[in-house]
């Protein structure tokens, strides 16, 4: 089998690069799209010989569309993942999605003209598709629950690096006379792929998609690489490995797992909280900001000199989703994604009112594209930069990391793979429409984008207050029970209300042994209560042994 990385914290490393993939898409579009070799190759409208020599670049509409095309084909990308996940192995899709990511950044990089820029994106996309749906999935399998939250939140730490460092390579670019101007960073962003695909052979496979393939010694293996130091006789290795039998034993029994599965009466509900966590994520306009910043900042009397302050939205990024890295095992789900959906309905209403107020329509040829409709000035455009950096700030810590995180934490092993792929793709149909969207949008309603953004926002907050449960720190066997519709209290087809759900902070108690004796008890006795007495499932609903994948403390066992 050759060599094995085995620290857990390496592996996530080497596996987020794949999320680094779109965020380098993202601000090698952003940081280009304001340029003028890009703006004059690209032309399509008339050129704007004025004091810059600026060209006026693709329209509006085809702006939008060459933008799109990448969340279009990671649309794509992301629902077939879960059938490559499955035949291939979680390790070897990701580096499926490697490979094509080179591919397509070779047929960007050579673009001719628009139709060619188009399809080497759209090829992008089908990598990303790939890697941000199952990357997610193979850390949530191979993690430690108390480690859980910290390890998948980093897909979106990287994307947020994999933003930073592309712009401003494409920003000292920028300075290169010609087609260089995109066409080197262009190609630059295959060295990460290359990186992904090659790091990716020394880490493990997923033991829970080992024993799915009855590779009993190779499962055990790698969990005792990760999680005993090695120790193939480790009690906690061998309470683990029956888990995972018994759920690899049930799926046998109910075999071949379809999307419509997940839109069966016990299913419904999680399906449509993990697909809206990824709509809402694109819905509360981040990509938008991402996308389109430089077209904010012109607007807001920037000039020429757009490139480098918007740069700072990206530092701001990296930075402020280390928080919720460290700490959103503890502050729970819920909360996080109530507060960002408050805190960023604030700054876009703020930047509606601003434009509304103070903004005017440019002058002819003051902007080179028509998506910047909107001219605002002195300490009203002030405001709005700080608006955007804040709006950034707030996303960051929020529903950028959770919206990845949780998603894979409400399914049964059996359908994980194809559950989080449907929700992913999700996150990337929408993503495609926002992008298409915007230009025309900024172009023809201007200022009321904000509004649209910020109603979004407030729908998000009631959605998550009456609907997403709770599920930080929770063994699998606790989140089961929470959509569990035949429990006092519960509403059908729901289960708990999600209003009653809470952080479990006993769970990192009893792994650090931090409890007492009693209340070691009264855990397990409650815990007991919920158990079937009966030796086999006989509910049509998921019985309890497909959910009983992951290490749950020893104090629960019976």
């Amino acid at each position: 089998m050759g060599y094995q990385v085995g620290n857990v914290y390496v592996i996530a490393a080497v596996a987020v690069v794949g999320g680094a993939l779109f965020g380098f898409d993202i601000s090698s579009m952003s940081a280009i799209i304001s340029t003028n070799p890009y703006l004059c190759y690209f032309n399509q409208g008339p050129y704007y010989w004025d004091t810059d020599h600026l060209c006026s670049g693709p329209r509006a509409s085809v702006q939008g569309g060459i933008t799109a095309s990448m969340p279009g084909g990671s649309w794509l990308g992301a629902l077939i993942s879960g059938y490559v996940s499955d035949i291939l192995g979680r390790r070897r899709a990701i580096q499926v999605g490697s490979v094509i990511w080179v591919i397509g950044s070779i047929i960007v990089c050579a673009s001719q003209n628009i139709g060619m820029l188009v399809v080497g994106r759209f090829i992008n996309g089908l990598s990303v598709g790939i890697c941000s749906a199952q990357v997610p999935v193979y850390i949530t399998e191979i993690a430690p629950p108390s480690k859980r939250g910290r390890l998948v939140g980093c897909q979106q730490w990287a994307i947020t690096w994999g933003i930073l460092i592309m712009f401003y390579i494409s920003y000292g670019c920028s300075f290169i006379k010609g087609t260089g101007a995109f066409r080197v960073p262009w190609g630059l962003q295959m060295i990460p792929a290359i990186f992904l695909f090659v790091a990716m052979l020394f880490l493990p496979e997923s033991p829970r998609w080992l024993a799915k393939q009855d590779r009993w010694e190779d499962a055990v293996g790698v969990l005792a690489l990760v999680h005993a130091k090695g120790d193939v006789n480790s009690p906690f290795v061998a309470k683990e490995m029956a888990e995972i039998r018994e759920v690899v034993e049930f799926e046998r029994a109910n075999s071949d797992v379809t999307y419509f599965e997940l839109f069966k009466p016990n299913m419904i509900n999680r399906t449509h909280i993990g697909v809206f966590t990824q709509i809402w994520s694109q819905l509360t306009g981040m990509n938008v900001m991402m996308y389109y910043i430089t077209y904010v900042f012109t607007m807001a009397g920037l000039g020429s000199n757009v490139l480098l302050p918007s740069s700072l939205q990206f530092v701001i990024n990296v930075v402020m989703t280390v928080p919720a890295l460290l700490y959103v095992d503890r502050w729970g789900r819920r909360p996080t994604l109530l507060v960002g959906a408050f805190l960023m309905m604030t700054w876009l209403f703020t930047n509606a009112a601003l434009f509304a107020h103070y903004g005017v329509r440019p002058k002819p040829k003051q902007f080179p594209s028509a998506a910047e409709s909107t001219a605002i000035t002195g300490a009203p455009a002030k405001a709005v930069i700080a608006c955007t950096y804040l709006f950034v700030a707030s996303f960051a810590p929020t529903w950028g990391p959770v919206s990845w995180i949780y998603p894979p934490e409400l399914y049964p092993l059996r359908v994980r793979g194809k559950a989080v792929a449907l929700a992913t793709s999700a996150n990337w149909a929408f993503n495609f429409a926002l992008a298409y969207f915007v230009p025309p949008a900024f172009a023809n309603i201007r200022w009321e984008v904000y509004i649209v953004f910020g109603v979004f926002c407030v729908a998000m907050f009631f959605h998550v207050l009456f609907l997403f449960p709770e599920t930080s720190q929770k063994p699998l066997e606790e989140v089961e029970e929470i959509f569990d519709d035949t429990t006092p209290g519960s509403i059908k087809h729901i289960g708990t209300p999600a209003w009653k759900t809470h952080v479990d902070t006993r769970t990192r108690r009893i792994e650090r042994g931090e409890m007492d004796s009693e209340e070691k008890f009264e855990r397990q006795g409650s815990h007991e209560e919920h158990l079937p007495t009966a030796p086999a499932p006989t509910r049509d609903d998921v019985p309890r042994a497909e959910v009983t994948d992951k290490e749950v403390p020893a104090s629960n066992s019976p």
